[in-house]
């Protein structure tokens, strides 16, 4: 590796562990000092703890008990995927508070999870987030220009500049994304001082204490550019994750969500814990494509059949209702554990037959042919065909299976194989 691809792919991590921290909680983090790359400025991440009352937090709307229990229906409209309900409650908080940021910070996270469910491939919303996350940062400045210590303020300003860069770094838009990540960064050591506030603030603070070990150990090439960054504590962050998913108003769904991918990867192995967050996040928000699939997937990875099945069969129907977050990626998943299921479960070959099949045109719509569930549908298929000697179906199956899929798969392997033998 040259060292401009060094520099390359460092910058891109470094700018992932940038937005990592800020996302919802701009107010508590680590000691010791980050620095960033590209001109970024020094960011001490000082844990310093200032008592409640210690803070004039008069007029704060995070803060606020009425205005969290008034938005406890919206909140949960946002993650149960009912937007347009969600919007108008935060509409009517913009109309009686124009100046502050929290509604149009709020209507842009709800535009931020229309884009999620597509694995971020939807550049639809791409202009209405943008727009809501620049008027959010536009009114927090405002408020912090007037009160230095204004730290509900910088968490806003904060949060709005890491959405920004998530998405801009998800569109490949380094430039963009690196100055809104220093912005971010920047308002998140200004309000430092404020760290024991409230449990919501805990949030950046275990993301980053399991991610800075996470890319450690990930990325040991980067380790010379991570000693700038403070030692993160893997144990500490999956702590804090729990207690701010216990605790949270704000920040607690989002808490939960990354404690699902963090238990279920490959990393932690405790798919199990995973598959409880999924269970309580999809009993709670049963209409979030976006949890229903995970818990889908969950319960595949440990066997639980009957939820797996029950799982996928309320995806397909809700995806054939039109209803929000339901599309293509949420039908591949569940077609291919259906497919699974009737063939090896049930033993219904056509059923297994036409879920395999429907999971490739999924797959194929959405130009996701690279190896995953359409490699796996497709060398099932093959199998299936093979069983009927019909070699002509076969070949073309295990064809598809090889032309983009995982070299390091069984299957790929078995299907190269194959085909070796039948030219």
């Amino acid at each position: 590796m040259d060292i401009v691809q060094f520099l390359a792919r460092g910058r891109r991590v470094l700018l992932a562990l940038a937005l990592l921290l800020p996302v919802f909680s701009a107010v508590a983090q680590v000691a010791d000092t980050a620095r960033h790359m590209a001109g970024i400025k020094e960011v001490e991440l000082t844990d310093v703890e200032v008592a409640p009352q210690a803070v004039d937090t008069k007029g704060w709307l995070l803060l606020d008990q009425d205005v969290q229990q008034e938005l406890n229906g919206a909140v949960h409209n946002l993650y149960n995927f009912k937007f347009d309900r969600a919007d108008r409650q935060f509409r009517s908080l913009r109309r009686r508070y124009p100046e502050h940021p929290m509604a149009y910070f709020l209507m842009g996270l709800s535009t931020w999870w229309k884009i999620l469910p597509t694995n971020m491939g939807t550049t639809q919303y791409d202009r209405t987030f943008f727009a809501y996350m620049d008027t959010a940062t536009t009114k927090a400045k405002k408020l912090y220009d007037a009160d230095k210590h204004n730290y509900e303020a910088c968490f806003f300003l904060s949060a709005a500049y890491a959405f920004d860069a998530r998405l801009h770094a998800e569109r490949h838009d380094w430039r963009k994304a690196t100055v809104s990540s220093k912005r971010s960064l920047e308002y998140l050591d200004k309000s430092k001082e404020a760290n024991d506030l409230s449990p919501e603030f805990l949030f950046g603070q275990g993301l980053f204490n399991y991610y800075a070990v996470w890319i450690a150990d990930e990325y040991p090439w980067l380790r010379p550019v991570l000693f700038f960054f403070p030692k993160g504590n893997r144990d500490a962050g999956i702590s804090q994750l729990r207690t701010v998913g216990k605790t949270g108003f704000y920040t607690a769904i989002e808490a939960r969500f990354f404690l699902m991918r963090i238990l279920g990867s490959e990393r932690e192995h405790e798919e199990t814990a995973a598959l409880n967050v999924a269970r309580q996040l999809v009993a709670e928000f049963p209409d979030n494509s976006y949890f229903e699939r995970n818990y889908a997937m969950l319960c595949f990875r440990e066997g639980d059949w009957a939820n797996c099945e029950q799982a996928s069969k309320s995806i397909l129907a809700k995806l054939n209702a039109g209803l929000p977050g339901y599309e293509g990626y949420s039908g591949r998943y569940a077609t291919y554990f259906l497919g699974f299921l009737m063939q090896y479960r049930y033993h219904k070959l056509d059923a297994a037959r036409d879920y395999y099949q429907r999971c490739i045109v999924f797959s194929e719509t959405l130009a996701n042919t690279s190896g995953g569930y359409y490699q796996g549908a497709a060398f099932n298929l093959g199998k299936l065909a093979e069983a009927d000697t019909d070699l002509r179906s076969t070949k073309r199956y295990f064809q598809m299976v090889v032309a983009g899929g995982d070299r390091t798969a069984p299957s790929y392997k078995e299907a190269s194989v194959w085909l070796k033998g039948h030219k």
